[in-house]
């Protein structure tokens, strides 16, 4: 597929952990879809998610085939054991004809950029750069043509920024927020020894056990007890960062609630702005899911793209049933004083 005269002037980014997953957000309207390989070479690392090569190939068929570009995740930092692994997915990326790489390492980068000088480079929200300044590094340095910002700016420092880089500028639009920087979770490690920014994954499903007990179903995470829920409560997948614990003779979310990101209300402002990309997060999250989560966001950036202002309460609504908490904020982006 070509890079070029085929790119969206503002595209709906989704997210895909299963070939199932990729054809849902295709046919219902996604223009680009991230994936990632299995094994520890992306921050999804979960049994039962990510592609094999064979995968690969045939969801990057079918999207593009349907006019959609297909971006591979390899975005954890590799030690140096795991050095081959990650350049042998940087080269199957692009012996597929990967659209673009999602990458944090600068040693990948440099890799990607002398191996493959043709392949498009986007820089990881693990990556975390939050200022003008950093973007500028990786594109001189590495040649990176997007950047996926951190989920914690405001939208005037994010209209700041843009103002002062030529890279492309990706945004979260909707999905589950993290306490921790970008997925750098300092709990997860402590508690299972294992890093998203590592091993690819947070609350690995070896550590996460479940117990029926007399007060109620309840979650452990490497034995740590997380949560416990009444009968009919919803029950989440265990996050230290969103347990209730007792502080002070009260249990509540001591660190962080479950809610989603929803940015519809200020997207028209961040088009305005110059945003290229609004990114859907959940690769772990069902084909079903992805389909209407795609739908819905796809109507919301169809209106504001056409100038008809932010979406109508009805998908935020239908948001608010597929998000975290069936709540939703729209986190740093409303945050003035930044």
């Amino acid at each position: 597929m070509p890079q070029s005269e085929s790119i969206p002037r503002v595209e709906l980014v989704c997210p895909a952990g299963t070939l199932p997953a990729l054809r849902a957000a295709v046919d219902h309207g996604a223009d680009a879809v991230y994936i990632g390989f299995r094994g520890d070479t992306n921050a999804r690392n979960f049994p039962g998610l990510n592609f094999s090569i064979d995968e690969a190939a045939t969801g990057i068929e079918h999207a593009h085939r349907a006019g959609a570009r297909v971006f591979i995740a390899l975005n954890v930092y590799p030690m140096a054991k795991s050095w081959p692994a990650a350049t042998a997915a940087v080269d199957a990326a692009a012996a597929l004809g990967a659209d673009a790489l999602i990458l944090a390492d600068p040693g990948l980068m440099e890799y990607a950029r002398q191996r493959h000088p043709d392949l498009r480079l986007h820089l990881s929200v693990q990556g975390s750069a939050t200022n003008w300044r950093a973007i500028e590094f990786y594109r001189r340095e590495f040649g990176i043509q997007r950047a996926v910002l951190p989920r914690v700016l405001s939208a005037t420092q994010v209209e700041r920024l843009i103002s002062r880089t030529t890279v492309e500028i990706e945004v979260f639009g909707f999905g589950s927020l993290c306490v921790m920087v970008e997925g750098r979770c300092a709990l997860s490690s402590y508690a299972t020894g294992h890093s998203p920014n590592m091993q690819g994954v947070c609350s690995p499903a070896h550590a996460v056990r479940w117990e029926e007990t007399p007060e109620g179903r309840q979650s452990r995470l490497n034995g740590v007890l997380i949560d416990r829920y009444a009968p009919g409560e919803a029950a989440g997948y265990p996050t230290l960062c969103k347990g209730r614990f007792r502080v002070d003779d009260e249990v509540f979310h001591a660190l962080e609630e479950p809610t989603a990101l929803n940015a519809l209300d200020v997207l028209p402002r961040l088009i305005a702005a110059g945003i290229r990309g609004v990114k859907i997060e959940g690769r772990q999250r069902s084909p079903a899911y992805v389909a209407q989560v795609t739908k819905l966001m796809r109507r919301a950036l169809d209106q504001c793209l056409q100038g008809a202002g932010a979406a109508p309460a009805i998908v935020n609504d239908a948001l608010d049933h597929l998000a975290e908490g069936r709540t939703h904020t729209l986190g740093a982006y409303h945050r003035t004083w930044q």
